[in-house]
């Protein structure tokens, strides 16, 4: 089984970030927008679910959501997740299989932290999971702008300029 196969068989669409996803699940539930931290500006779902797959060649680009969003691993090859939090840390996560070199079946990419993901060098495609609390609004999402994260971020320029697109 490829990337075509999955793309094909779970029915997946291009992603404005990079790669093709499918929502799978939305909670039919909601908090409400008093009970949420002043970053929500409306109601959310309980949590929400998507399928995703990133290709050689392509990323998700940087970007950030209000929301915890926790990453499964499911097929393919190791994807890498980069991860820049408000106070400038920088983290890389391996995320698959082969848990003896450190790979992780599942990360939680914290809330508001800056991040970006694309499968590890010669590696042809990951399927992975990802599931957002609360839900994921689009409301919520920012792509970041290269330039504002270098000027936030110089000592993190070479992943920067390599995941960003604008």
């Amino acid at each position: 089984m490829n990337a075509a196969y999955f793309i094909q068989h779970l029915h997946l669409q291009p992603h404005p970030e990079g790669g093709y996803f499918r929502e799978t699940y939305r909670a039919s539930e909601f908090i409400k927008v008093d009970a949420l931290p002043p970053r929500f500006s409306g109601v959310r779902p309980f949590s929400t679910a998507i399928y995703y797959l990133l290709q050689q060649g392509d990323f998700s680009a940087f970007h950030r959501i209000q929301s915890d969003e926790c990453w499964h691993f499911y097929a393919g090859d190791t994807l890498l997740i980069h991860v820049i939090e408000e106070d400038g840390k920088y983290c890389c996560i391996q995320l698959g299989s082969n848990v003896a070199a450190g790979e992780m079946f599942q990360f939680v990419v914290p809330a508001t932290a800056w991040f970006a993901a694309g499968p590890a060098s010669n590696n042809a495609f990951t399927l992975a999971g990802c599931t957002v609390a609360p839900g994921f609004d689009f409301s919520d999402f920012e792509i970041a702008d290269r330039n504002t994260l270098l000027d936030t971020y110089p000592q993190h320029a070479d992943i920067i300029n390599r995941l960003t697109r604008q």
